[in-house]
């Protein structure tokens, strides 16, 4: 993460915030989503193994197939075509954007769903903004699929719980989401983004979506690299781009006696994408961090100019 500290005399913390580093990850297999479409008998394999990776319990075990057995379907129907899926140098670009999270409680507010939701459609209005720019065909049925590992804290956690109640609490839940960037009309992106994560939730494609990173091989070290490691080993068949949103906390993190005032997620490219998203919520903020690859993503700045027009514009709808 890229951390905006600035020093000033305000009075220091008794503990200061330090950065945790979760524990390494273990390699990907990246066939793992070509060969349960090639080989039934690795759909069955992979099933029984996801099945027994995911759940303790019976009931769990059920939701966990189904979701597999979703996510195995998405894996057989390819991501659209998009520029953001070509062969990447090692040369990077990096775009940052400010937006307040007031903006995004009051979308849902108004409109409602999820604030994850009004994210997703902001980034949905920026890329479809972007395609334009660019000259690119933008038909009604346009969609970029993104996957979204999303990190959420379960009903009924106290929010002043101490740091280890409240880590214990969060999950983090991996939808696999077409965005509609051919739909011009904000709210209609709105409504269409939080109708697929509500069907993706209730059909259990997010279990489904998580037990074939863990059949891969792949432990999460942190919520943000959760994207970046499981999109190595799926990215060409199942998704665009990957997008993390990490709410972080909402009051103000030392270091060293200096105020964090912002803070840029820096997801890793997978192979084969142009552009990965990161968004952290801190402190009444929500920032996000574009890494992109410098040869095919000269006009990453774009992109995080419209993200704040997006946004804007469903701004706009609330009255």
């Amino acid at each position: 993460m890229i951390l905006d500290v600035a020093k000033t005399p305000r009075e220091v913390p008794e503990q200061p915030w330090e950065p945790r580093r979760g524990p390494g990850a273990v390699g990907l297999l990246a066939g793992a989503v070509t060969e349960l479409v090639r080989r039934p008998s690795a759909v069955v394999d992979t099933l029984r193994l996801g099945m027994l990776d995911a759940t303790a319990t019976a009931s769990s075990v059920a939701g966990a197939a189904v979701g597999l057995l979703a996510a195995v379907r998405t894996a057989a129907r390819p991501a659209p075509e998009s520029p953001l899926n070509v062969t990447i140098g090692e040369q990077r670009r990096f775009a940052m954007a400010r937006t307040n999270l007031a903006d995004f409680k009051r979308i849902r507010a108004t409109h409602g769903g999820t604030i994850n939701d009004a994210m997703l459609a902001t980034v949905a209005g920026a890329l479809r903004s972007w395609l334009l720019t660019r000259g690119e065909p933008v038909r009604s049925s346009s969609a970029i699929r993104a996957m979204v590992p999303v990190s959420v804290r379960a009903e009924g956690t106290d929010p002043d719980a101490d740091e280890a109640s409240a880590a214990a609490a969060n999950r983090v839940s991996t939808y696999l989401v077409d965005l509609p960037v051919g739909e011009p009309n904000p709210v209609i992106r709105l409504h269409q983004v939080s109708f697929a994560m509500q069907a993706h939730a209730d059909a259990g494609q997010s279990v489904g979506a998580a037990a074939l990173i863990r059949v891969s091989g792949f432990a999460p070290p942190t919520l943000h690299a959760l994207g970046a490691k499981a999109a190595n080993g799926l990215s060409r068949r199942l998704f665009n781009l990957v997008i993390t949103n990490v709410p972080g906390p909402q009051y103000p993190l030392y270091a060293a006696g200096a105020r964090m005032t912002e803070v840029y997620p820096v997801v890793p490219l997978a192979r084969g994408q142009a552009l990965a998203l990161g968004i952290t919520s801190y402190d009444g903020g929500a920032f996000f961090g574009f890494n992109a690859d410098r040869d095919a993503m000269s006009d990453v700045d774009v992109i995080a100019d419209l993200v704040v027009e997006s946004l804007a514009e469903l701004v706009g709808t609330t009255g």
